[in-house]
């Protein structure tokens, strides 16, 4: 499953043959191919799917689904489950 959630641009990688940036969730660190969004600076949010970004997002657009994300979290997690409905780890 693949969950379109916004991460912040935190830095690109300008060194290596194809634009490389670290992309930051919540905390969460991954590296993803910034090549299909040539544009993209630090600081700006994307949706990456499967390593690649794919688009830019405004920022006050991914505040509010990251909030969403949370509230997700928040909820399943009073009903013993994951984000994905799986039970937690006691």
């Amino acid at each position: 499953m693949c969950l379109a959630i916004p991460g912040k641009i935190i830095e690109i990688n300008t060194n290596s043959p194809v634009k490389m940036g670290k992309i930051d969730y919540a905390g969460t660190v991954n590296e993803a191919c910034l090549e299909y969004v040539p544009d993209a600076q630090v600081g700006q949010y994307v949706i990456v799917h499967a390593g690649f970004a794919l688009n830019i997002v405004d920022e006050d657009e991914a505040k509010k689904t990251l909030a969403l994300w949370d509230e997700i979290v928040e909820r399943a997690a009073e009903e013993g489950l994951d984000a994905f409905g799986m039970p937690l780890e006691e």
